[in-house]
């Protein structure tokens, strides 16, 4: 499969080039800055690592992935901006499956949780108040476009390793959704690309 990752530099992002080589995909990376692109990922095996602006980034895909995000307490837009440059560049080329990373406050509250996890998902939210109204924007604007969108949706990304084993839920969120590591985000995100089921819908994804 031919994809394109943006934000490949990006904790996500690096994961999913990472993974998507080994599956044997052809991948294009796209970065702001193509020096910053890590050496545990082999330049000789991408088909392309190309910057932001560059028009042909997504031309000629079976899928776009993104890892594009905010690294701190403020957005400052940037989950919205960069995607709705990506939609804008996909509808123009004719590309149609894209898999993004939002978040678990964005979508609809858990199903059963509990007093604690409600309320952590509340100190959160307040915390991180201008991130996810950015990603929530994000979120609007996929379902505004004419693309095959599917938003994953994770609670606090750790860095532990490849597992495989998780829970996911169409529509909603795993109940109890505290962690996941951005190794398995990107292992979900790389399945869910071929799952018509997630087609225009938010996946929560957990352990």
């Amino acid at each position: 499969m031919r994809i394109t990752v943006f934000g490949a530099t990006g904790g996500v992002g690096q994961e999913i080039v990472g993974q998507a080589l080994a599956a044997g995909h052809e991948v294009t990376a796209v970065v702001r800055d193509p020096d910053r692109l890590p050496e545990r990922l082999d330049r000789a095996a991408l088909a392309a690592v190309v910057r932001l602006d560059d028009p042909a980034a997504v031309a000629g895909r079976d899928a776009v992935l993104s890892g594009l995000g905010s690294r701190g307490r403020r957005a400052d837009g940037v989950a919205e901006r960069l995607t709705g440059r990506i939609l804008t560049a996909m509808e123009a080329e004719g590309v149609r499956r894209l898999v993004v990373v939002s978040a678990v406050p964005v979508g609809p509250e858990p199903v059963g949780d509990g007093l604690v996890d409600r309320l952590a998902l509340k100190v959160v939210g307040a915390v991180l108040a201008d991130v996810y109204a950015d990603l929530t924007r994000m979120e609007a604007a996929l379902a505004r476009s004419t693309t095959d969108w599917t938003a994953v949706r994770p609670p606090k990304l750790t860095d532990g390793p490849l597992t495989g084993v998780y829970r996911r839920v169409v529509g909603g969120a795993p109940r109890g959704s505290r962690s996941v590591s951005r190794a398995d985000v990107a292992h979900a995100m790389l399945a869910l690309v071929e799952d018509p089921a997630a087609v225009r819908r938010g996946v929560g994804v957990a352990y």
